[in-house]
């Protein structure tokens, strides 16, 4: 039986469910295959560097749906979708982006439209759906984390966990914002996600609201680096120090320091947190033994999730 990779839904015969496609577009009855390979995904996205207001080391394509030829199509401007094709280094990039991601709404975080899309060669690709676009020439406030701490993606390292905490804010409401930031960091420390540098953090403007964009950009870096024959023990844990570290954190480091001291928050709410995340494990293990990813990643991104989950929430 075929599950859909959108829904992650059985689908029968079919490769989407019809729910999958509805989720695109009410009035797609089907998705044509994306008509390049990976490497020609590669370098039509190095051939629109510059040309695009989406940037990244990630190869990425703008994009929007030809509804009429039921598929999507790749443009220089005006795309509502970003389409991330397989990496030539990093294998199953798109599949491991898409369940985390999966994981992250899991855990209340909330996060756009996306799924993985058939290609011409039989490999996947990563779509998801811009959230700072409306109607058809709209755009909605964005800043990432660089712009409002006066860096670059040359320096987008250059920063701490404890930095964030004063661009929130920014924010109409930062006490709000920083439960959402607590949350981020504690998921991002448990599913291995170690690349969350300035350039993956952003504020929206939203009904007059400033808050955190939905996320973007989560994938398990550690579960890349491993494949490539990294050990566990050589890789970080996080992209921006920590109490002055970015290996060996603790829970204390996450809990009683950056919780309760550096983000102010109080005891229930560090206490409703971690109880999302215990919750939420059970269901993260599933969805990962269901996923796209290759059996040998599955049982790497379990493992690494017991390790962490013990280390962090004593489960």
């Amino acid at each position: 039986m075929k599950i859909c990779p959108i829904t992650y839904e059985e689908c029968g015969p079919e490769r989407y469910s019809r729910r999958g496609l509805r989720k695109i577009n009410p009035r797609l009855k089907a998705l044509n295959d994306f008509p390049y390979n990976a490497a020609e995904q590669r370098q039509e996205s190095l051939l629109r560097v510059g040309k695009m207001s989406i940037q990244g080391m990630q190869p990425k394509l703008s994009a929007r749906l030809d509804l009429k030829n039921s598929g999507f199509i790749i443009v220089d401007a005006g795309g509502r979708f970003i389409i991330k094709p397989q990496h030539a280094d990093y294998l199953n990039l798109p599949e491991n982006e898409d369940v985390t991601m999966r994981l992250a709404a899991i855990a209340g975080i909330k996060t756009p439209l996306h799924g993985l899309l058939h290609c011409m060669d039989g490999t996947y690709s990563y779509f998801v759906k811009r959230f700072d676009r409306v109607g058809r020439a709209g755009r909605i406030p964005l800043e990432d984390f660089a712009q409002l701490a006066g860096l670059d993606r040359e320096t987008k390292y250059d920063y701490s966990m404890e930095k964030l905490v004063v661009l929130l804010n920014y924010c109409t409401f930062p006490a709000v914002e920083r439960s959402k930031l607590f949350t981020r960091a504690l998921f991002n420390f448990l599913v291995g996600n170690e690349d969350m540098h300035l350039k993956n953090f952003s504020l929206i403007s939203i009904d007059g609201k400033v808050e955190l964009a939905p996320a973007y950009d989560f994938l398990n870096s550690t579960l890349a680096y491993q494949e490539l024959g990294k050990r566990i023990e050589e890789i970080e844990e996080v992209a921006l120090p920590l109490r002055g570290k970015k290996k060996r954190l603790t829970r204390d480091d996450w809990i009683k320091y950056y919780g309760a001291e550096r983000l102010g928050l109080q005891g229930q709410v560090l206490e409703m947190v971690l109880s999302v995340f215990q919750k939420a494990i059970p269901q993260w293990k599933a969805l990962i033994d269901v996923s796209f990813l290759s059996a040998h990643q599955k049982e790497l991104y379990l493992r690494l999730i017991d390790r962490r989950s013990k280390a962090l929430l004593s489960i």
